[in-house]
């Protein structure tokens, strides 16, 4: 996956990344920064997406499309797509962008809405990359978890850095014996659980 990355792809990663950086050091609000994961965590869930069985694979927090940009290719090495979901209009326009750039339609589903208003009507889902806004966590995890099929994977960014807010979500993953699941150490904290 990592080897012949089209250079439409790395190209259009490489920009987002700059962005992402400047955003970052120029004091840019929250709110209107990419506040996408680095490219180590865009490996790791590349790897665990490709890992995953047969079935659907979602993203919930497209921002400008970075992880989604990981997530295709996965989606490419293995014969599957991925459906992705942002609410904010701003992240939204970014995202086609990045989407038309790279050149990943054949594997990437972009879907401006709330994801929470889509879950319902999803079934049998395979990977889930959740990074959105951390309030929502819990009730994405409580409406996700069912959805998913055995051996599924969901991964949560933000595990570490945001723990304090995601506390209870955490804690509910950790002790749920549905899932196995533990907090990798990598970027800002991964939650990985694996439904059983």
């Amino acid at each position: 996956m990592f080897h012949e990355i089209p250079e439409a792809m790395l190209l259009r990663m490489r920009e987002l990344e700059r962005i992402d950086s400047r955003d970052r050091a120029d004091g840019t609000p929250r709110l209107k920064r990419l506040r996408q994961i680095p490219p180590e965590v865009g490996k790791f869930i590349a790897i665990l997406a490709a890992s995953a069985p047969a079935g659907g694979y979602i993203e919930i927090g497209t921002s400008a499309g970075y992880s989604t940009l990981w997530l295709a290719l996965a989606c490419r090495a293995v014969g599957r797509k991925v459906i992705t979901y942002e609410i904010l209009e701003e992240k939204a326009e970014l995202a086609r962008q990045s989407f038309d750039e790279a050149g990943v339609s054949d594997v990437v589903e972009f879907v401006h809405d709330d994801a929470l208003l889509c879950l319902p009507q999803m079934k049998e889902i395979a990977f889930c990359f959740l990074d959105a806004e951390k309030e929502i966590y819990s009730r994405c995890y409580e409406a996700l978890v069912p959805k998913m099929i055995a051996g599924g994977i969901l991964v949560a960014d933000n595990a570490i850095n945001h723990r304090a807010t995601l506390q209870p979500m955490l804690e509910r993953a950790l002790k749920d014996e549905r899932v196995d699941a533990m907090i990798v150490p990598i970027g800002n904290g991964e939650l990985i659980c694996r439904i059983r």
